[in-house]
């Protein structure tokens, strides 16, 4: 309403022509007299009247000057705008997803032995076992190999799953019939860094003694079949895992013994281990 107001009057401002002429007829109107009127004495002129006039002519002007002038120049009115500040927004919870994970550093997973052997080694003190029921602890050693004595046979090998740093070897048994005494022996010689870390058999744990010894020159296993148990007919495995020095180990100087008893009598195999395929 208001800047269409303010057009309109400067719309007229500007199309406004004061009529000069008329103006100055007024004025001299004034300074002869009105018409009909008595005219004065020479002598006295009405030049109060006369100066009154021109003043009130010259000021009606100036006042419808600067009006206009300040209707022209003066800029339309703004209309108010309230803004309303936006509220702030609440950052939001960070998700369970991005938490940092409280996760630990993973520890590597032992070796698995062989198929058929149990999940669990033992663990058990190196103590000093009696003596074996036939020959002597260096008949173990490779040299004199003799894998078959009747019902009982042998054979030794390095587990395929043996690397640059850990080794396992596996000692396998066939028997045709029951035994009533068993003593299985493995030595692994030392050439650096051989260290036991654990042992297992397919047959049950609560049956055996297992006893684990270093020797300086080997490391020997030996398991001992526990009086009034007895060794079923079938093929058993006796294994011993170990540490060694990095790199490819050579296995040709370990060996093993088996000392038993049968039907027949005292049985007893001996042999090595071929190498890992």
């Amino acid at each position: 309403m208001n800047e269409e107001l303010n057009g309109r009057l400067r719309a007229a401002a500007e199309a406004h022509q004061p009529d000069r002429a008329r103006i100055l007829a007024r004025v001299e109107r004034g300074m002869s007299g009105a018409p009909g009127r008595r005219r004065e004495p020479s002598g006295a002129r009405p030049w109060p009247r006369v100066a009154l006039a021109s003043l009130t002519a010259v000021g009606t002007l100036a006042v419808g000057g600067f009006a206009v002038a300040a209707i022209v120049r003066s800029p339309p009115a703004r209309p108010t705008v309230s803004v309303t500040p936006a509220a702030p927004s609440t950052p939001s919870a960070p998700s369970a997803s991005s938490a940092p994970s409280a996760s630990g550093t993973a520890r590597p997973t032992p070796s698995a032995p062989a198929a058929g052997g149990p999940t669990t080694p033992d663990r058990s003190p190196s103590t000093s076992p009696g003596p074996t029921p036939s020959g002597s602890a260096d008949s173990s050693r490779p040299g004199s190999a003799h894998v078959q004595d009747g019902p009982l046979s042998s054979a030794g090998s390095v587990n395929p799953s043996s690397n640059a740093y850990w080794a396992q070897a596996d000692i396998t048994l066939r028997t045709t019939q029951p035994l009533t005494a068993l003593t299985v022996e493995l030595r692994i010689t030392q050439t650096g860094g051989v260290q036991n870390t654990g042992s297992w058999r397919t047959l049950p744990a609560d049956d055996f003694t297992v006893a684990v010894r270093d020797e300086g020159a080997a490391l020997v296993y030996r398991w001992i079949l526990k009086p009034g148990r007895t060794v079923p007919a079938g093929q058993h495995i006796f294994a011993g895992q170990y540490n060694h020095a990095a790199g490819e180990r050579e296995a040709g100087h370990d060996g093993y013994r088996i000392d038993a008893n049968g039907p027949r009598g005292a049985l007893s195999v001996r042999g090595g281990f071929t190498p890992a395929r």
